[in-house]
């Protein structure tokens, strides 16, 4: 009995490890929700509103490390608000090119895999809204690119992932002086892998 538990016990250890010497490449799709607010140094305050985004990821690696570059149309909302309640709501959309490097803990297919990289945001379209009397205050020049920083974690369940993740704003959004707005958000993604 001692000699089966041990023979299985080797076997699996040998399938586990194998399974993260060898080469792989894999592709799919991905789409998920956010959650976005903005980071602020100041009288002003930021409320998290929800967005979406969808795309295509590669990942590629060996030995237990991946490299995980992504492309996704995303749609951002976030608010302004100062003290006397005046508010700003803004929407933008934006291409995003993650390149995550991680690792994946797992085998046959499933796994829990941690990733953590920069992100770049081409912004497409910006849109602002405010009364007329806010317009001084809240009209932000939003810059056409930004830079971020993504940690993460994800469940691969045979083709099926899913993704949670924060991105940390690294550059301001907004070209000239106050208020200095970096973007955070929180996103929760549901992928499906093609090959």
């Amino acid at each position: 009995m001692k000699r089966l538990i041990l023979t299985t016990f080797l076997i699996c250890c040998t399938f586990f490890v194998f399974g993260q010497v060898v080469p792989s490449f894999n592709m799919g799709i991905k789409g998920g929700l956010n959650l976005s607010k903005f980071s602020i140094d100041n009288t002003f305050a930021s409320d998290s509103k929800s967005g979406f985004y969808g795309g295509i990821w590669t990942r590629f690696g060996v030995a237990g490390i991946h490299l995980q570059p992504e492309l996704y149309f995303s749609e951002k909302n976030t608010e302004l608000k100062n003290n006397l309640g005046q508010q700003n709501k803004i929407k933008f959309s934006s291409l995003d090119l993650p390149i995550l490097l991680g690792t994946k803990i797992g085998a046959a297919g499933v796994g829990v895999r941690l990733n953590t990289g920069p992100v770049v945001s081409f912004i497409l379209d910006k849109e602002q809204s405010f009364d007329e009397a806010a317009a001084k205050i809240f009209s932000l020049d939003l810059k056409d690119q930004a830079l971020g920083w993504q940690f993460g974690t994800g469940l691969d369940l045979g083709k099926l992932s899913v993704d949670l993740r924060y991105e940390m704003g690294l550059s301001k959004l907004n070209s000239d002086g106050d208020p200095e707005t970096k973007l955070n958000l929180f996103t929760l993604g549901l992928g499906i892998k093609l090959f």
